[in-house]
């Protein structure tokens, strides 16, 4: 049954559209289970029915034509009850409702499962016989498999099929057809979409020897001096637009077409014999392979980086002429996956969002895309490219979804919230100079998350009270090399001065789960659960100990540094590196005479942390809760997964539960308390943080303005009212239903929501 099974699903992944699929399917189930019939129904939204669609054994001319309303028939009850229903005598059955037409009238013998994807009944699998007998549980258990196998294919079959038909007609009613993927930059974008493929494929080149390795040698070297040339252009184009840390992508790029990288190993080969197209071929691919088949992340995102060096080196090595894409109106950039480099090549203010198949929110395209405000989502795994060139689409940042198809209500709604985002946006900027203080006098300090995405002077300019957390692994992932003290001192004593005497909070490297640094692998099979923060740091205080350094050191005759902790787990973690702390401090001491000793901090990020929180506050200087991860921890789903990404909500009642515990015991043993990550950076979920005690929010800048004007128009007594509220509530969506109501009742724009409410 496995090698049918096998065979099933490879003729059905190679079908051309929904109704090759589905006939596909029909006639191999027959044939492995040796029936007489075999049939798929399929759901249809619209009609509210479910639908003859394909059949072997039955009358195929019916197929489309008629239909079972949802609580009609065996079909509808094994949809309804979403389990198989197993009979030997059919139409003894109460439920039992014969189709015209059909011939089923001579089956006895009846055997039905569901096909359900994502919780969604798609359609429901039937098999039947003439003879009177019950499938046996082996051929129960093989249509169920099949059934939960072809799940997943049929859903996409049935999303392509939703857009081929209004290609054809040009006048069927528009429907709705959402792709689900990651979302990797907030925003709204409406335009048609561009594909973007890649200049040259490098796994079609064949192995071909050259005659004259230096004349080859040469020929490589003229091509490599062209690429690094584009990479020089396109990052003083993206100069134009970006911070200078993010432009730093660019110089990792040249870095690797150099004589010890990537350049200096092609050049190996071609001497060896290899034509120049072949040996970067070779080595490109080879190297492509090794990071995509890392665990990490981060570092499975550089072989995009390498894949893109590879087809451009490929392209001018072939002169495959360079594609021009039409961008006289702002696009939807789509493609299998993006890269750095083509995003610089798009014309400024010609880019309306990003959509991709493969990419997560680590990407260098995700970060380029947050810091330029370009909604993206990624991780659209079943997002049919072909089918999408010039159609009009809606990409949804904030829920991390694709709609094409869409109709003239969805178009309206995403249309009056750009418009409302528009108007809120040039609202903003009256608050950038006023201090975040509620309407009956309560300031909370409103702070930015900083890193290679940090530009100082905006974040000033919109009124950032400081640094409420420095991602010191930033400078760690874009090196080829443990950075020195020297050049960590460098760069956090600019971030210090930027922001003096405004408090500057750094976190001492975090490396391990989400985040390796490649010259450093980590290699589990579960990372999130492994060697990360704290650990690895604890584990090599040579690192430690030079970070530590470089930071007392940036901070003389300054004082505003604070030293963040991440992922501390136990009491004796933060033992060990305040003792390693304080050996810096009092060796460099002597050294720099007054060096202030600034304060150390525990960020919360895991359960354990949360359940001994009170015995951490007593024990530490400040206490930072990291909401992402401990939402990912707390409720056991990994943001980054497709399949499970809607079951992330930091609205969930254990959440904030958990927040309000830390809060309490913070104020407790009265010590400054904050919080960075979505949650702080979403301002309905401000306002709850600021009646639970926290002192400061730290955010991107970009969200700042947006939290500072909801708590400037709420009294602290509405604030403290709004959080008994939820926190009677056990349902996240109950909660989120709730803060729209009571927002609404007290004149607050239900924009502060986000675009969750508008796209059910």
């Amino acid at each position: 049954m496995l090698d049918h099974l096998r065979q099933i699903v490879q003729d059905v992944s190679a079908a051309k559209d929904i109704q090759s699929t589905l006939d596909i399917i029909v006639a191999r189930v027959k044939d492995a289970m040796q029936t007489e019939v075999c049939t798929v129904y399929l759901y249809d939204k619209n009609t509210d029915r479910y639908v003859f669609m394909a059949t072997e054994g039955l009358n195929k001319q019916a197929q489309g034509r008629l239909s079972l309303t949802r609580d009609q028939g065996l079909v509808g009850l094994v949809a309804s009850r979403e389990e198989p229903i197993n009979l030997d005598d059919a139409a003894s059955h109460r439920a039992y409702k014969l189709l015209p037409d059909i011939g089923e009238e001579e089956f006895n013998a009846f055997l039905g499962t569901p096909i359900i994807h994502h919780r969604e009944v798609l359609g429901v699998l039937v098999v039947q016989q003439r003879q009177r007998r019950k499938f046996d549980e082996s051929e129960e258990a093989f249509l169920i498999t099949v059934a939960a196998q072809l799940a997943g294919v049929i859903a996409h079959a049935k999303v392509v099929g939703a857009i081929t038909p209004f290609e054809r007609t040009g006048n069927q009613q528009n429907n709705d057809v959402r792709f689900r993927g990651i979302a990797c930059a907030n925003g709204i974008g409406m335009a048609e979409a561009v594909i973007i493929n890649p200049s040259a494929d490098l796994t079609a080149i064949p192995e071909r020897r050259c005659e004259n390795p230096e004349q080859e040698i040469a020929f490589f070297h003229k091509s490599l001096a062209t690429v690094k040339t584009d990479m020089q252009s396109l990052r003083d184009r993206f100069a134009e637009r970006l911070a200078k840390q993010e432009t730093a992508l660019f110089d990792v790029y040249l870095q690797m077409l150099d004589d010890n990288a990537l350049g200096g190993e092609i050049e190996v080969r071609i001497e060896q014999g290899l034509s120049a197209a072949s040996a970067v071929s070779e080595v490109v691919l080879s190297h492509i392979a090794t990071f995509e088949g890392m665990d990490d992340p981060y570092l499975r995102e550089r072989a995009i980086d390498i894949k893109d060096l590879g087809q451009r080196l490929m392209a001018y090595l072939q002169r495959v002429e360079h594609q021009h894409y039409d961008f006289e109106s702002p696009r939807i950039l789509i493609a299998e996956e993006l890269t750095a480099s083509i995003l610089a090549e798009v014309p400024k203010g010609m880019l309306a969002g990003i959509a991709t198949v493969r990419g997560t929110s680590n990407s260098h395209v995700a970060i380029l895309a947050r810091s330029m405000g370009i909604p993206t989502v990624m991780g659209l795994k079943s997002l049919p490219l072909k089918k999408l060139h010039e159609k009009a689409l809606i990409i949804d940042g904030y829920n991390g979804e694709l709609i094409a198809n869409a109709s003239d209500a969805t178009c309206q709604r995403y249309e009056n919230f750009q418009q409302e985002e528009r108007l809120v946006d040039r609202g903003l900027e009256q608050y950038k100079d006023l201090p975040c203080k509620t309407t009956d006098g309560q300031e909370i300090s409103l702070q930015v998350n900083a890193g290679i995405i940090s530009d100082a002077e905006r974040a000033l300019s919109l009124g950032a009270e400081g640094v409420g957390l420095y991602r010191t692994e930033i400078q760690f992932l874009i090196s080829e090399r443990f950075p020195s003290e020297e050049e960590q001192r460098v760069a956090y004593r600019r971030q210090l001065e930027a922001f003096h005497p405004r408090p500057v909070t750094m976190r001492c490297l975090d490396i391990g789960g989400d985040k390796a640094l490649p010259y450093f692998p980590i290699e589990e099979s579960n990372p999130f659960l492994g060697w990360r923060g704290m650990r690895v740091t604890l584990d090599h205080p040579e690192i430690f100990i030079v970070q530590i350094r470089a930071m007392l050191k940036a901070n003389a005759n300054l004082g505003n540094l604070q030293i963040l902790l991440p992922m501390v787990t136990q009491l004796s973690e933060l033992g060990d590196a305040r003792n390693l702390i304080m050996r810096a401090h009092s060796e460099l001491v002597q050294e720099i005479p007054n060096l202030p000793l600034p304060k150390i901090g525990v960020m919360v990020e895991v359960p354990s942390a949360v359940y001994q929180i009170d015995t951490f506050a007593r024990c530490c200087d400040f206490i930072s809760l990291g909401s992402n991860d401990l939402t990912q921890y707390l409720l056991a789903v990994d943001r980054n997964n497709p399949r499970v990404s809607t079951l992330y909500n930091h609205y969930h009642p254990a959440v904030l539960q958990a927040c309000y515990q830390v809060a309490q015991a913070c104020n407790h043993a009265e010590i400054p308390s904050s919080i960075c990550g979505e949650l702080a950076a979403d301002p309905a979920a401000a306002v709850l943080l600021m009646a639970m005690g926290f002192n400061s929010l730290s955010m991107s800048s970009s969200n700042l303005l947006r939290v500072k004007s909801l708590l400037r128009f709420i009294t602290m007594d509405d604030a403290k009212r709004l959080l008994r509220g939820v926190l009677k509530l056990d349902n996240a969506q109950d909660i989120q239903d709730y803060l729209q109501r009571n927002l609404e009742d007290i004149a607050i724009t239900p924009l502060f929501q986000g675009v969750r409410e508008q796209s059910k």
